[in-house]
């Protein structure tokens, strides 16, 4: 049976006021959740340069988990997540376009004039020996495997999609000055594309999810060495926050770790999961 363990943190750093993060998760309350439903993590980041940006990552992330509760048994993962980014969306666009009035001259503006509210958002849904991953923005998935780190996202930035067409070198996103322009996000259109993957998962493996307050000022070859330095998943979130903290602690940072335990591996066939022996 998929077993998990966790840690989670969100700090407001030292140059905000408030932090515009949002973390939660939803864990299977029995075996029988485990095997139908799964587990759910998932972080968000309101837009600083739009309104209510934490009322924006609180609303994104009420939104999912509530949704996620309400799954019946057997949803496939791969399907479900990419419905739940766009319902978290379309909560933010309406709350972001205002009273009903507001949201039905929001909707006839032309494509791209956005709402007043935006965020960020990663989702990692959990069931048998996979992990599936779903987001948009700059919040990120890495996998901590055998003691190498490798990001499993793109991000969604203008320094991103500049990466992809060749006008930017590979590797200079972290120091582009518009590696924090998002070319997508919830909030901003009616409708928001989420990038969707599955990743297999074995004994071992730590999953983290993270703000750009993490990754966006502390080297992923740090991120590497803090994860490696601990086996205490709280030790480890701890530890990364004051990375963050240290590096100047610019931004919100939040951050959420989980190691795999134990997973069961499962194949699938005309869509329904089996147990491999």
């Amino acid at each position: 049976m998929l077993d998990l363990e966790f840690a989670e943190r969100t700090d407001v750093g030292r140059a905000r006021e408030h932090n515009e993060d949002c973390i939660g998760h939803v864990i299977p309350a029995s075996t029988g959740q485990t095997h139908d439903v799964g587990w759910l993590f998932a972080l968000a980041d309101g837009v600083g340069g739009q309104e209510c940006g934490e009322v924006a990552s609180r609303l994104a992330i009420d939104t999912v988990l509530a949704e996620f509760k309400a799954i019946p048994k057997g949803v496939m993962h791969v399907s479900l997540l990419p419905k739940l980014v766009q319902q978290a969306n379309q909560a933010v666009f309406e709350a972001g376009a205002g009273e009903t009035h507001g949201r039905a001259r929001q909707m006839q503006s032309p494509a791209g004039a956005g709402g007043r509210m935006a965020s960020t958002l990663i989702l990692c849904a959990l069931r048998f020996d996979s992990a599936v991953i779903s987001h948009v923005g700059d919040s990120r998935c890495y996998l901590f495997r055998s003691g190498r780190l490798s990001c499993l996202t793109h991000d969604h930035t203008m320094a991103s999609e500049q990466i992809r067409l060749g006008i930017v070198a590979k590797g200079d996103e972290d120091t582009a000055p518009n590696r924090h322009i998002l070319t997508r996000s919830l909030g901003m259109e009616l409708f928001v594309a989420a990038d969707t993957i599955t990743v297999p998962v074995i004994p071992g493996d730590i999953l983290m999810l993270c703000s750009d307050g993490l990754h966006g000022y502390v080297l992923d070859s740090a991120i590497q060495t803090a994860l490696a330095s601990t086996t205490n998943l709280d030790d480890g979130a701890d530890a990364l926050i004051d990375a963050a903290n240290n590096a100047g602690g610019h931004d919100n940072v939040s951050v959420q770790l989980i190691r795999v335990r134990s997973v069961e591996r499962m194949g699938l066939y005309r869509g329904r999961p089996y147990r491999l022996l």
